[in-house]
């Protein structure tokens, strides 16, 4: 979502209660280039607050009363780690001055770790009591995507980490069939030094970049993704190229599709489910494509797996799902050991397209990965989709982000070269 799900998950169980029904993060399996394995103390010891760009009592109000527009009675859980202190107890204030009653939870990614490694693993298929009983408790999440480290679970044992998968799934479709509002600052935007050096920026550009794209007004990114739903809604054949060889076929007729426009509104909350989630920053289209539809060859040039870079992971689309995988690089080893270690066919299947639509959100030309909201991004995922209105809930997915593709829909260009035309 995204979200990095397992990081949080394993934190505690009111953590995986707090981002279950959000999409998986691409972090998990897209972290920055390697860096020396981190000491006990370096991950104890948490990061200075910085100070940001931006009025945070501000953005915590507009969370509140916009985004998740949280009502007078309503029961909000917020969580983030201790470095952004502020933000989570500016946003606590805020859902209180409404009327809300506010839960605040702190994680970091030594609780994380510890909560994995160090709990015995006959407790990894055990069922989330406390998620589920959260799930019809809340009416609100906010979370906040601020982890720190890239490799968190290396050496990890995949087979633990698939198990817990399935323990997370029931608890993500409780939180979405109870109609719970999600809200996600960070999205895969969040300025820390790994992120930085992975889009090819300087931490205090980055987080410029991201701020000026959670500022954005919401207003304009409303009526931007309506015209993209719209052309969207009423076309049938997509066709995806890149310069990387990615050539994908597919299908979208009479499939829903939503928009992340940094707003849960009124026409959100009467359709419910996947529709009341908002990323920030915000600025995407997306839509699941028919099943069985999508044919052709999809490629991420490059791709980080626990800090571990992958090269050209190429996927074979057949019949709307993989039937191919190859790839290089050092990291290519454990990613396929993790994939291979998710029993479960449906991590396979095509699971979504996801256009940007922000234009406040810009990385450099020489970034050789992408994000989700730039402003004619594409990205294309595999397994889970229904918080994208798709059906496949699996707790496995894969994010193909694609900057410079080109689209069409019907045989109109709708983004030519990495430039949004609708």
């Amino acid at each position: 979502m995204k979200r990095s799900l397992l990081a949080v998950a394993l934190a505690t169980a009111a953590c995986t209660a707090l981002v279950a029904c959000q999409r998986p993060s691409p972090e998990a399996s897209t972290a920055a280039p390697a860096t020396p394995a981190a000491t006990a103390d370096a991950t104890t010891t948490p990061p200075a607050a910085k100070t940001v760009p931006t009025d945070l009592d501000q953005l915590a109000q507009r969370v509140v009363t916009q985004s998740a527009a949280v009502k007078e009675g309503e029961i909000v859980l917020i969580n983030g780690q201790a470095h952004d202190a502020e933000l989570l107890e500016d946003l606590a204030v805020n859902v209180r001055k409404v009327g809300g009653f506010p839960l605040v939870s702190y994680d970091s990614d030594r609780l994380s770790k510890r909560m994995f490694f160090d709990v015995p693993e006959k407790y990894d298929s055990q069922a989330d009591a406390l998620g589920a009983k959260l799930a019809g408790l809340a009416n609100v999440v906010i979370s906040v995507g601020n982890g720190m480290s890239e490799n968190l679970f290396e050496g990890a044992d995949p087979k633990r980490l698939a198990a817990l998968g399935k323990v997370a799934e029931p608890v993500a479709q409780a939180f979405m069939k109870h109609n719970v509002r999600t809200v996600e600052i960070g999205n895969n935007l969040y300025p820390t030094p790994w992120r930085a050096e992975r889009y090819g920026m300087a931490e205090d550009e980055l987080a410029k970049t991201f701020w000026n794209g959670v500022n954005l007004d919401y207003s304009d990114l409303q009526t931007r993704g309506a015209q993209v739903k719209a052309a969207l809604a009423a076309g049938n054949n997509v066709h995806v190229t890149n310069p990387n060889g990615t050539d994908l076929k597919l299908r979208v007729q009479g499939r829903p599709v939503l928009v992340s426009d940094g707003i849960i509104s009124a026409d959100d909350m009467k359709q419910g489910g996947p529709a009341l989630a908002a990323y920030l920053p915000a600025g995407e289209v997306y839509v699941t494509p028919v099943a069985g539809s999508a044919e052709g060859k999809l490629v991420n040039s490059r791709m980080y797996f626990r800090g571990q870079q992958i090269d050209n992971l190429t996927y074979t689309i057949v019949a709307g799902k993989v039937t191919a995988m190859t790839g290089s690089g050092p990291g290519y080893a454990g990613f396929k050991a993790q994939y291979d270690a998710v029993d479960d066919p449906r991590k396979d299947l095509l699971g979504y397209i996801d256009l940007g639509i922000n234009p406040n959100v810009k990385l450099p030309a020489a970034s050789v990965v992408g994000t989700w909201v730039p402003a004619g991004t594409v990205t294309i995922g595999t397994g889970g989709n229904t918080w994208a209105g798709g059906d496949n809930s699996v707790s496995y997915g894969n994010t193909v982000f694609l900057p410079g593709s080109t689209v069409t829909l019907d045989d109109k260009t709708i983004v030519d070269k990495g430039v949004l035309k609708l």
